[in-house]
This record gives C-alpha cells, sequence and structure tokens, in this order.
C-alpha cells in the first residue's frame, strides 16, 4: 500500500493539468488536482475560447455590410457590449462544468484552492493550511501576462485577462504589442466600432512568421482602418482629460479610453515552492524540463506554458498524453514539437505550418517557393478588396512541403488539415496529384504547379 495520500497530484487546472489528471484517474489512479481560480486555465476561461467568440462578434459589421452585394438589404445595426459579454461568461461557465464534470467521473478529487510545493513529495493547500502528499506531482500553471512593470503607468492599463470583462466598450484604444495576442484584439476592437491603435517595437508584426503573410496582414489592417506605429514604444501612461494620455518615444501623445498592453506573458512559478522542492527554473522563472518533461527532482513533472517550450493549448494537452504514456504506462514517450499547425484569429486570418520561407532559407541549400495570391470569389460581389495569400516553402532536394502558410478567410481551418500533409511528409508532387475541390480557396494549394521563385544558398534567384 502507497505511503502517499495521492498516486498523482496535479499543479493547475488548464488543459494540461485537467487531461493529465482525468487520464491517470481513469487509469485506477488516486488522484487530486487544485486550481486556485477557475477550471479550464487560460485557453477556456481568458485566452482562446472567449477570444474566438469575441472575433466571431467582431466580424458581423462587415457580414452586414458584404450582404448587399448578394442583394439583401440589411436594416439598421446595433450592437451591445454587456450582452456580448454576459453570453460569453455563460458559454465559459458551461465549459468550465465540462471540464470539471470529467474529472469528478474519473474519480478524480477536485481541489479548489492554490496549492504550493513544501517538498518533492508534500503539498500545502493554501485555503485551508492542510499538508498532503503524492508519489508523482505535475505542475501545469501556465503563463500569466507581462504586467511591463517598467513602463510608468502601467498600473492604470490592463492585459488581455481584463479585456473579457470591461465593463464598457471604450471610444479608443491603444495596443502596445505586435504578437497574436495583440494583432487579434486589434481586429476585435476595431470590428466592434473602437478607434484602434497598435503601437510595436519591431520593424513588422507578428516575428517569426513568415514575411510575406506579416506584411500582407499589416497592409490588410490598415486598410480596414486600424493605425499601426511600428518601431514605436510606450514611454508613459497617464490620467487626462479625455481618458488616459499614451506618450510614445516617436509619435508623440495618443489619447484613449483604455490601453492594453500585450508585451507577452511570463510562466506562472512565482510562490509555488519550487525551490524547496529542487526544480530549477531558467532565467524567465519557466521551469525546465528533459526531453520527458521531467523537471531537475525526479518525481515532478511539468507541462504547458509554465515550461515555456511552446505556448499553445494544444501543446499542453499533447505533452499531457506524452506524461501518461511515461509514467503509468511503461511507455516513454516524448512530446513532438516538430511541425505544429498554429492559427493567427486576425482578420484576415492566418494559418501555417512548418518553416517560413526564411528560416527554411537557412536550413535548405535550395527551396522552391509556390506562392499565390488572388482574391476570393465572395469578394467579387461583396466589393471587398482583400486578398488571400497562399504559400508553399518545398525543399528541392527531398522534394518535401517543409512550410505551409495562408493568410485569408478559415486558413485555422486549412492549416488543421495541412499539418496532417506535412506530418506525413508529403512532397509537392503528392500535392499536385491531388484533385482540386472547386470553387474554393483552398485548391490554389494543389494547382501552384510552376514555382513562383527559388531560394539557393539563401539567395533567391
Amino acid at each position: 500500500m502507497s505511503s502517499y495520500d495521492y498516486d498523482l497530484f496535479v499543479i493547475g487546472g488548464g488543459s494540461g493539468g485537467v487531461r493529465s489528471a482525468r487520464i491517470a484517474a481513469s487509469l485506477g489512479k488516486k488522484v487530486a488536482i487544485a486550481e486556485e481560480y477557475r477550471y479550464g486555465g487560460t485557453c477556456v476561461i481568458r485566452g482562446c475560447v472567449p477570444k474566438k467568440l469575441f472575433v466571431y462578434a467582431s466580424q458581423y459589421q462587415e457580414h452586414f455590410e458584404d450582404a448587399a452585394g448578394f442583394g439583401w438589404t440589411v436594416g439598421e445595426s446595433s450592437f451591445d457590449w454587456k450582452k456580448l459579454i454576459a453570453a460569453k461568461d455563460a458559454e465559459i461557465a458551461r465549459l468550465e462544468g465540462l471540464y470539471k464534470k470529467g474529472l469528478s467521473g474519473a474519480d478524480a478529487e477536485i481541489l479548489e484552492t492554490r496549492a504550493e510545493l513544501v517538498d518533492a513529495h508534500t503539498i500545502r493547500l493554501v485555503k485551508t493550511g492542510e499538508t498532503v502528499t503524492a508519489k508523482t506531482i505535475v505542475i501545469a500553471t501556465g503563463g500569466r501576462p507581462n504586467p511591463h512593470a517598467a513602463l510608468p503607468g502601467h498600473e492604470l492599463c490592463i492585459s488581455s485577462n481584463e479585456a473579457f470583462h470591461l465593463e464598457d466598450l471604450p471610444k479608443a484604444i491603444v495596443i502596445a504589442g505586435g504578437g497574436y495576442i495583440a494583432v487579434e484584439f486589434a481586429n476585435i476592437f476595431h470590428g466592434l466600432g473602437v478607434e484602434t491603435t497598435l503601437v510595436y517595437r519591431g520593424a513588422e508584426i507578428l516575428s517569426r512568421f513568415d514575411q510575406d503573410l506579416r506584411r500582407g496582414l499589416h497592409e490588410a489592417m490598415v486598410a480596414k482602418g486600424i493605425r499601426i506605429l511600428c518601431r514605436d514604444t510606450l514611454e508613459m501612461v497617464s490620467k487626462g482629460e479625455q481618458g488616459l494620455a499614451v506618450e510614445t518615444l516617436n509619435n508623440g501623445t495618443l489619447n484613449a479610453g483604455a490601453v492594453l498592453l500585450a508585451l507577452g506573458r511570463d510562466p506562472n512559478t512565482d510562490g509555488l515552492g519550487l525551490e524547496v522542492a529542487g526544480v530549477k527554473t531558467n532565467e524567465r522563472g519557466a521551469i525546465v524540463v528533459d526531453e520527458y518533461s521531467r523537471t531537475s527532482a525526479d518525481n515532478i513533472y511539468a507541462l504547458g506554458d509554465v515550461t515555456d517550450r511552446v505556448q499553445l493549448t494544444p501543446v499542453a494537452i499533447h505533452e499531457a498524453m506524452c506524461f501518461i504514456e511515461t509514467e503509468y504506462k511503461n511507455n516513454p514517450t516524448k512530446p513532438d514539437h516538430e511541425l505544429i499547425a498554429t492559427a493567427v484569429f486576425s482578420q484576415p486570418e492566418i494559418g501555417t505550418v512548418g518553416l517560413s520561407e526564411e528560416e527554411a532559407a537557412k536550413r535548405y541549400r535550395e527551396l522552391e517557393i509556390y506562392r499565390a495570391q488572388f482574391r476570393p470569389l465572395k469578394a467579387t460581389l461583396s466589393g471587398r478588396s482583400e486578398k488571400m495569400l497562399m504559400k508553399l516553402i518545398v525543399d528541392a532536394e527531398s522534394r518535401k512541403v517543409v512550410g505551409a502558410h495562408i493568410l485569408g478567410h478559415d486558413a485555422g481551418e486549412m492549416a488543421q488539415i495541412l499539418g496532417i500533409t506535412l506530418k506525413a511528409g508529403c512532397t509537392k508532387e503528392d500535392f499536385d496529384r491531388t484533385m482540386a475541390v472547386h470553387p474554393t480557396a483552398a485548391e490554389e494549394l494543389v494547382t501552384m504547379y510552376v514555382p513562383s521563385y527559388r531560394i539557393r544558398n539563401g539567395e533567391r534567384v
């Protein structure tokens, strides 16, 4: 009989933590999971899911406008922010209930408390002060928005967390950052009628994405009316006559009703007791793990954003399943972080998998680049001028497609399917002998027969 209270104790009720706890419990292990806020984690409670609901809401203004080109007459419309918030909150509560139901159905013990490590096998439950022990511990506490405390007036700003709970929709907003969170919220707020300015220190938004996608999205956002100020930073935020006054390095003073800081996320490790448990962290506070997600303490694993590997919900779930295989099924399994398909729910949307042109040029001697930019069929009657972009990166020697990138409607949905083809190692010839589905935008992916250009030894030829 075990000398521990639990076979497994999970700290953190997000996607990775819940999956670990539920599957381990279903295997007959005695499991407890502790979460100090709400079950579902960043993705369900204050991230991907409510954000996607906001994206849908922000698109209706354009849908109403587009309808006229197809013969519809749409009457006067108005938007109710509080109604959206209430509907979003109801859906998030429903999803949280499903997470808890899954845990309880597997006989995992659900604890609504902060949990901190006392040593490598002992956990203190902060709400009651009680301590419990566990043979194996999983830390899946995720990340949190960087507050950018060095910015004077940062306490007047909001993060993505608070953006989901604003009492009222501001008339104008300044968003600092150029990553996917900043870009997505810029499109959301603009679509809901807010005057939106994006301020980013880099030369172009969305670093690490393919350059064609970055430029294409930037141009589309500006054409919609979003102001983008690259190579600039916020210097100070203060209360002004019209709400908040934002001093920038290169563009003077901006006035706004709200300032959203989307300047990266930090691993959520403060005060967890990692040091006393022998769990090492890096300079950013992220938990250091090996190839199997095991920390420097042999019985403690860490999953998801808290490890600062790949900050995506499906990655945390995948790491959790690998942990189960390794710890409980005698099948040591390393998480596979290669060729992860991802999407940016901007407007237009980005879907991407594999290497960007810039990354591929550093890795392969010769590349073939297939690129198509076109006006989608829907835009011919709606009158929209935005273009779709399809791009395939091919290693000329092996013929494998090593990168696929899309800018346009439903790009994320296409990226999910492309993820399978690239993971399977499909070649350009596999794409070429695949019949097109017509008329679709995606058919361009299998009808680009001649390279747009080649890259040899890093140089375009």
